[in-house]
């Protein structure tokens, strides 16, 4: 080999100085594989919407058939990347393979148990889309077309396997439905019913974000934080409450920003292109160049 060839791929592999950029996997542990949750998120889609993913050839007669098939291979699949995903985390104290297994199998099961609550939490948001928008023919249309309907189906999803602790798993299921919508959703915020995200290019909603009932956005709006406090070593601070809480009832119209720990109250109406930092009261209504009015 060319030695300036040699010479790179030496400097290359010594970890020493990148270690922050280069992940040293223990022998035999699994990886997680983008292309197997990719699966996983089409099968989860077929049970939660039968007859429109997956095997289109489903009826009454052959529903249970059907699901059961699903589910059988979609509790297989996930209970592997889970353990691939508690492998990849260095925040684990489960030492031994079989209790990682175990692990895995038994997160798997209960996501699963979890899928009937998934799916009429996606009802609603498929009522609420279709509603909110003049332009929708049917509930199908709504469920095969719009980018907001997959964004949230990987939402809600994600957010119930953050609920059972698995690592790093819900963070790439959402970050796969914001490279295909372009809507990005954080596992960790909290969403209530009736959800709807119209259009949705550039929507982005925070990891502390909480979104009550019946809550309308348009593309464009950032629900975000603003700058991170630091501790004594100067580095961020994790975890704490940094984003808004959004009321039930509440529109959010194209491209507006609302930063920080504040509250936007019940029946408000958040007009185009505004920045917000500071609490708005219920039923406000606010808009360019105008004053906040009840």
């Amino acid at each position: 080999m060319n030695k300036d060839l040699l010479d790179t791929i030496k400097k290359l592999s010594q970890l020493e100085e990148f270690k922050d950029v280069c992940h040293e996997q223990s022998n035999n542990d699994p990886m997680p594989s983008v292309d197997v949750l990719q699966e996983i998120v089409q099968l989860a889609r077929s049970i939660l919407f039968p007859g429109y993913f997956g095997d289109s050839a489903v009826n009454s007669q052959t529903m249970m058939y059907h699901i059961g098939v699903n589910i059988d291979r979609l509790h297989l699949l996930l209970a592997q990347q889970i353990k691939a995903g508690i492998c990849f985390s260095c925040h684990n104290d489960l030492k031994q393979d079989a209790e990682i297994e175990k692990a895995g199998v038994e997160k798997a099961t209960k996501f699963i148990i979890q899928l009937l609550e998934i799916r009429k939490s996606l009802h609603t948001d498929v009522i609420a889309a279709y509603n909110g928008d003049p332009a929708a023919k049917s509930f199908g249309e709504v469920i095969f077309c719009y980018p907001s309907i997959k964004a949230i189906s990987n939402y809600r999803v994600a957010h119930a396997l953050l609920k059972l602790d698995v690592p790093l798993i819900p963070r790439i299921i959402t970050e796969m439905a914001h490279s295909e919508t372009g809507i990005d959703i954080h596992p960790g915020a909290i969403i209530g019913n009736y959800f709807t995200i119209d259009h949705g290019t550039g929507v982005v909603i925070g990891e502390t974000t909480i979104i009550g009932n019946n809550v309308k956005m348009y593309q464009g709006v950032t629900l975000g934080a603003k700058s991170f406090p630091l501790d004594e070593n100067g580095n961020p601070i994790k975890g704490i409450d940094r984003h808004p809480h959004i009321g039930n009832d509440v529109i959010i119209y194209s491209n507006s920003t609302i930063l920080g720990n504040v509250t936007v109250g019940d029946g408000a109406v958040i007009g185009g292109n505004l920045w917000i930092d500071a609490d708005v009261p219920a039923n406000a209504k606010l808009a360019q160049n105008k004053k906040m009015s009840k």
